[in-house]
């Protein structure tokens, strides 16, 4: 990415001129769901800020995602590309994540809002499988056009002065129905829904019951005033199974007709129809004496049936009782529950250090799991500290920071048991804990201790606004949930703190700092590899080799452990060795290669040796298997440099060494660099190489550390580095103006 989104594009949400892009952009396509995402400045995360055509719920765990997750609009957004996946096969296969949230087939597409200079974030949306297997060319224009119009709406708005703030939650457009907007449709739709002789009710998209007529609430034993506003399988028991809101959310995302069956002896069994469309689901309620279908179990599907028609759910459910909200002991969890569960689950697998961690727990509980506040604690010493928190001041928070284990508090108690902690409602918690602080009016917590192999590693404590009364099914969840935590905090601290001693290790094998030289001017850079626990063999180092001459040596040891770092560090102490010695280039790399063969190292490196002559103003260079350096003359022009490349050290012992020799010039500039600054997935490194001398050559930095910033600044920013960087910058003063 070239740049990243200013401070905020609020006003264009709250007036309707994204909402109207993004609607725009559904009708023009026929995509059944729209979602935009922003990235936020400064934390690399990407913020969902508009929904249309799917509920919240469902779309909880993306809410806010990490730049680098993999998920298709993030490697879209990353890749500057469309991302396009013809069904549930690719979407399982290329992201598994979404494939355990979202079992069902549907295709999707998500692009880049993105101008010239700045990535702004992406565009997902989503189709029935009825839809062509391949966008088409005027799709592909639609796409392109909305998204430079939003693009040009977000400009716009970051360039007022001050930028309004980014959205903190996401603005929900809804469909506008025909009877929104003629009252006497809607009455007439209601006399006909009365007069037939099955039930029929109708969700919206969130599930919630927007209408039931007289047979429907007859034949589901419930008022129709207890059922509206509610979704089904919350208020009736006996629809209180996952599967059944699994068909809900299969016919919400699919947009396919789908139905199942509840068994309820001694009652007649019912079969449910579900009918979708971009508004929500009609629903057909049909006793059925004997829990048996009228048809083979699918249903019609614009006069054609699916490839893979819906079958029917045939399950058994205790007798109709009274609406109620559930609350008796045994309750089912919901399916969102749980496959919100088994993303979170498949999320933490992926997760490496503590950070990581805190952020997927604090951006995926809150949103899919339902509280306001959240607030993760590690032990430490004999101490809680917070490592996280979400729905909290800082100033609220701090408080809490450095609580002993053995503190009267709830938090620290229930590390002390091993046994989570639930208070419905405020009064709950004052009876327990009179003096516990209360944060803007949370009526319920939960406080779940983190236990990992026996031993408490934090806590976990969960707030909501409005009392809770925590059933068995909720708490066993939480509970779960806690579990899962704790075992991924214990993995990451141990992968902190073996990264922390390996990046101790290289760090004292490379120079801590270029000591200044008569005749020239150096930069250096060292980037560790952005992700996982490996250290690398890159090194470096600028030796004074005789009174007149310099050598600059860069390589990189095979292998990323602590075995490549020790061994960088014996090859480094010997070039130093014999670079001192008055060795050659050729000869020093000659007689290291030795060495390694002595030592066994069963590892190769590549390395490459340059020796400046300041007083013959002579460059001389030799190469063992390294990437060639890059000149730049006084006139700016740049290029790669054709060194003889010469053998990998340690592939054989009696190898010579080339070396070649060329003027060095006033105001030239040599940079040498590891493999990390040039390659990457899909990259040709020539390709790659030849872009590094360009951008050498055009640079205008006014000096050389401003220079290794700009060159660097790519690999920098990568969210998918897997391989260290390492750098060497070395100038011949031009001459000074007289």
């Amino acid at each position: 990415m070239s740049g990243s989104a200013g401070s905020g594009t609020e006003d264009v949400f709250a007036d309707g001129r994204m909402a109207a892009v993004l609607t725009g952009l559904m009708r023009d396509t026929e995509a059944s769901v729209g979602l935009v995402y922003l990235l936020i400045p400064g934390d690399r995360m990407l913020r969902l800020v508009l929904l249309s055509g799917m509920s919240r719920e469902i779309a909880a765990p993306w809410v806010r995602i990490p730049a680098d997750a993999p998920i298709p609009v993030a490697d879209a957004i990353r890749e500057r590309r469309l991302v396009w996946l013809s069904g549930l096969q690719e979407i399982a296969h290329h992201y598994p994540r979404i494939g355990i949230v979202l079992p069902y087939d549907f295709m999707l597409a998500a692009v880049p809002i993105t101008d010239d200079t700045t990535v702004w974030g992406g565009v997902v949306l989503l189709w029935p499988v009825s839809h062509a297997p391949e966008l088409d060319a005027r799709e592909h224009e639609t796409l392109d056009a909305h998204c430079r119009l939003a693009a040009r709406l977000l400009r716009r708005a970051a360039d007022q002065d001050p930028p309004p703030p980014h959205p903190t939650e996401p603005f929900v457009v809804h469909p506008e129905r025909p009877s929104d907007a003629d009252p006497a449709l809607a009455a007439a739709a209601l006399d006909l829904a009365e007069r037939l002789p099955v039930g029929c009710c109708a969700l919206d998209l969130d599930g919630r019951i927007t209408f039931i007529n007289t047979a429907a609430a007859q034949l589901v034993n419930a008022g129709a005033a207890a059922l509206l506003g509610k979704r089904p399988w919350e208020t009736l028991l006996w629809l209180n199974d996952p599967a059944f809101e699994d068909r809900y959310r299969a016919a919400a995302v699919t947009r396919r007709p789908t139905s199942f069956t509840v068994v309820r002896r001694p009652a007649p069994s019912l079969l449910f129809e579900l009918y979708p469309d971009a508004t929500g689901i009609s629903v057909l309620i049909i006793p059925k004496a004997d829990g048996t279908l009228p048809h083979d179990g699918t249903l019609p599907h614009d006069g054609t049936l699916p490839h893979d028609g819906p079958v029917p759910y045939r399950g058994s459910a205790p007798a109709a009782s009274a609406p109620t909200l559930p609350s008796r002991l045994g309750e089912p969890v919901g399916t969102a529950a749980v496959y919100q569960l088994m993303h979170l689950a498949a999320s933490l697998a992926e997760a490496a250090g503590v950070r990581d961690v805190v952020d997927l727990v604090a951006d995926q509980i809150v949103p899919a799991f339902g509280p306001e506040g959240l607030i993760l604690m590690s032990v430490d010493e004999g101490r809680l500290r917070v490592i996280g928190h979400r729905g909290y001041s800082d100033e609220f928070v701090d408080r809490f920071d450095g609580k002993p284990l053995t503190a009267p508090v709830a938090d620290a108690q229930v590390l002390s048991t091993g046994v989570p902690v639930f208070f419905p409602t405020y009064e709950d918690l004052r009876r327990a804990h009179p003096h516990a602080p209360r944060y803007e009016g949370r009526n319920a917590w939960a406080f779940l201790p983190l236990i990992a192999s026996g031993r408490p590693v934090g806590s976990l404590v969960l707030s909501y606004a409005r009392p809770r009364p925590f059933p068995s099914a909720e708490r066993a969840l939480l509970t779960s949930l806690a579990g899962l935590i704790a075992q991924a905090l214990d993995r990451a601290r141990l992968y902190d703190a073996n990264r922390s001693l390996a990046r101790s290790l290289q760090n004292v094998l490379l120079p801590h700092s270029l000591t200044p030289l008569p005749g020239l001017d150096v930069a250096a850079r060292y980037l560790p590899a952005g992700h996982g626990m490996d250290i690398g063999g890159d090194f470096y180092d600028l030796v004074r080799a005789t009174p007149t001459s310099v050598v600059a040596v860069i390589g990189d040891v095979q292998g990323h452990n602590t075995t490549a770092a020790a061994l960088m560090g014996q090859v480094r102490t010997a070039v130093h060795a014999h670079a001192t010695a008055g060795a050659s280039p050729g000869d020093i790399l000659a007689r290291t290669n030795r060495l390694l063969d002595d030592l066994d190292a069963d590892r190769f490196t590549s390395c490459l040796i340059a020796e400046f002559d300041l007083a013959q103003h002579r460059l001389r260079l030799a190469s063992a298997g390294h990437p060639p350096p890059l000149l730049r003359r006084a006139d700016g022009s740049a290029e790669v440099l054709e060194v003889p490349p010469g053998l990998l050290l340690g592939i054989a012992t009696d190898v010579t060494y080339d070396t070649m020799e060329l003027p060095w010039e006033p105001g030239s500039v040599l940079a040498l660099y590891t493999d990390g600054l040039v390659e990457a997935p899909g990259l040709d490194i020539g390709t790659a190489m030849a872009d590094l001398a360009e951008r050498l050559g055009v640079s205008g930095a006014p000096d050389l550390e401003r220079l290794a910033d700009e060159l660097t600044l790519h690999v920098r920013d990568a969210a998918h580095r897997t391989d260290d960087v390492a750098l060497l910058l070395v100038q011949r003063p031009p001459p000074s103006p007289r």
